[in-house]
Parts: structure tokens; sequence; C-alpha cells
């Protein structure tokens, strides 16, 4: 049975853009820009002439989740870990988190408040498919999205073949279809593979399976204030990574949608999918794909409710409905939400894989 979604008003979103779409350099978002419906992705919905599906033995989501993500997997043996991400320390201190200029105000960017996070090792890149193979291999585990046997994929990465087969699509957001097959092995369908793609970020991994690979690595998941922090590079209330401009000098620093969203990506920035990993430049910490590319996964759970206060090492609330997840997508265009911005955030149920969805990880030690 396929997975359902719902495509959810501001208001009432529990789950927001998996492929937020930003806007250019300092311009304000387009007040009439829509979402890429990405974030409403949700397997516990509804989606278009779709029944409802239901599952044995289910839990409600945030327990079952959470509490399975980091059982049952055991350390990465030394030679596996040979072939994980190089990390980079950050350094403890100050900084200021969010915005008092929210591009998205319904997500909940605002207030900016001062944030104390101590020291803590970075991923310098976001994991990747061989990453995860070897993950995989190590283990014998299964990813959510192989066990529902289906997950979302973007329509315009399908084959015709796989397209014609397919009934289903996400309300209000048509270009997102649930897909059979779909999963980490077969990004864009069940006749695709990641023969060619080694290099790329994993997509199609849910929280839990994030989580589960973190654990193995002996790592975690970022909270949303570290990843934010690093994503800011050392910079000072700036909209990128790299600044207040999209394309300094006319140059792309992240892997973006040019082109008419979602039916034509131009491609001015050599990709129109995911692209390697580190094959724009890093920012001011040694980050690579903090914006693009693929969006990141974070440990916290969702809310558009903070305190103006300062805070130490902050982790979100106790409990939630989703979880956060930051950075955007290769499918953030301008015309389309403008969440690729460091202090833009989105979120999605801790179940939900889709072709444009991945992580990268953390510690604070050396790994």
């Amino acid at each position: 049975m396929m997975r359902c979604l719902a495509l959810l008003f501001i208001f009432g979103c529990v789950s927001k853009v998996l492929c937020s779409c930003g806007a250019q350099s300092e311009a304000s978002a387009p007040q009439e820009a829509a979402g890429c419906g990405c974030g409403n992705l949700k397997r516990a919905a509804a989606v278009d002439s779709v029944e409802k599906r239901t599952a044995s033995g289910n839990t409600h989501a945030a327990a079952k989740y959470s509490r399975d993500a980091n059982e049952g997997q055991s350390e990465a043996p030394r030679d596996e870990k040979e072939l994980q991400s190089q990390m980079v320390q950050l350094s403890g201190g100050d900084f200021l988190m969010g915005t008092d200029n929210p591009g998205i105000p319904a997500d909940g960017e605002s207030p900016q408040r001062l944030v104390h996070l101590d020291s803590f090792y970075m991923d310098i890149q976001e994991v990747t498919n061989q990453q995860f193979q070897s993950f995989v291999n190590a283990t014998n585990y299964i990813t959510e999205a192989e066990k529902f046997g289906d997950s979302f994929v973007f329509e315009g990465i399908l084959s015709e073949t796989v397209k014609s087969q397919i009934t289903q699509a996400v309300a209000a957001a048509p270009w997102w279809l649930p897909v059979k097959g779909a999963n980490w092995r077969h990004p864009e369908g069940p006749d695709s593979n990641i023969t060619d793609k080694l290099d790329h970020p994993v997509l199609h991994v849910t929280w839990a399976d994030a989580g589960a690979y973190c654990s193995w690595a002996n790592k975690r998941l970022p909270t949303e204030a570290e990843w934010e922090y690093a994503c800011r590079g050392g910079l000072k209330d700036r909209l990128y990574s790299w600044g207040n401009r999209l394309n300094p000098k006319g140059q792309h620093y992240a892997n973006l949608w040019q082109g008419d969203f979602p039916n034509h990506n131009s491609g001015e920035d050599g990709y129109i999918k995911t692209s390697p990993v580190m094959s724009f430049p890093a920012n001011g910490f040694g980050l690579y794909d903090m914006v693009g590319n693929a969006w990141e996964w974070t440990s916290d759970w969702w809310t558009v409710h903070h305190t103006t206060e300062q805070q130490d090492n902050p982790k979100g609330p106790p409990s939630g409905a989703d979880k956060v997840k930051k950075g955007g997508s290769y499918m953030c265009h301008k015309s389309y939400c403008y969440r690729y911005r460091c202090a833009a955030r989105s979120q999605n149920t801790p179940d939900s894989s889709a072709s444009n969805l991945g992580f990268r990880c953390v510690s604070q030690e050396q790994r």
C-alpha cells in the first residue's frame, strides 16, 4: 500500500518543505511564493486517489522512531570508519540564531536570539551513497522506505516508464509522486541505481535511518542550533553560508534550481539533480553543501515558538510530531519557498523520505 501525504496549510503545517526553494540574495521572498510541497510528504495522511494504508503493529510515530533510531546497530569497525567523512572542529561560543527579518514568518525563523554552544565536530560533507552502503553492508540495515515499499520522488527525475504506472500525486503539489520501489538504492525510481552516484548524498532516508547510521559511526545528528551555527561559517547575520548575495560575481555557491520550477531546470550551476558532495565551495568553517543539494535532518523536534532569552546548547522541545530539517535542496528556486537561508527551516514527520532529503553527522570528539 502506498503511504499517503497531506499538504497542510501554513497555519496547521506539520510538514513544511523538504525542498525549500529560496529567493535571491538580499531580496525578500515573494509574498505569493508557494512551497514546492516536499516538506509535506507524510506517510500517514492522504494522497489523491490513494487508499488509506495501515501498518500492523503500528505505534505512535514519534515514540517509535525516536526509540528505534539508535537500537541494534553495532559500532563501525576500523576499516569501515576509513570511508566515513572527514570532520572539522567548530569551536564553541556565542552566535545569533534565527532572524528578526524572517523570509517566512510562519516557519518560526524569528526572533533572533543569542545561543551558546560547546565545541563539536561536524562532517565536512553530507553522508554519501557509498558511505551509507558501507553501513548497510556491515549491519544489514533495512531503511524505512524499503520496509514501506515506496518513497516520494520528484516527477522531473522519473523515467516515462515509471511515470506511466503511477496514478497518484500529492494534492496541490502534483510534481511529487509516491513511487513503489524508490529508496536509497533506487533514488529515481525502481529502474534507477546509484552505480554512478556513489559520491552523491544518500537520499530517501528517514530520521530514524539517519540516526541509525550516525550511531553506528559513533556520531549523532546535529541539533538545529549546531547546524545553523555551522551553516553560518563564522559570518554574523548573513543570509547564506557565504554572505548576502546568492551568486556573488556570477559564481554559484550551491546546487539549486535555475529556470522555471517545477517545469525546467536550466542547470546553470552545472547540475539538474543532486551533485557529488563537495562540488561547490566550502564555507568559512570548511563545510560543503550546507545550502542546497539535499535537505539535512537535525535531531530537534519542530516548534515555531522560541524564547528571546539566551540559551546554552539548546536541543529543541522534548517531544513533537515532526523533526526539523535545514538547508534546502537542488529543487530550491527563488519563486518557491525561500528556505535555503541559514535561518530558514522546515519540517517532516520522522518517517518521511524523499528524493531530496539526506543528512550529515556530528560528534563531541574527533571520529
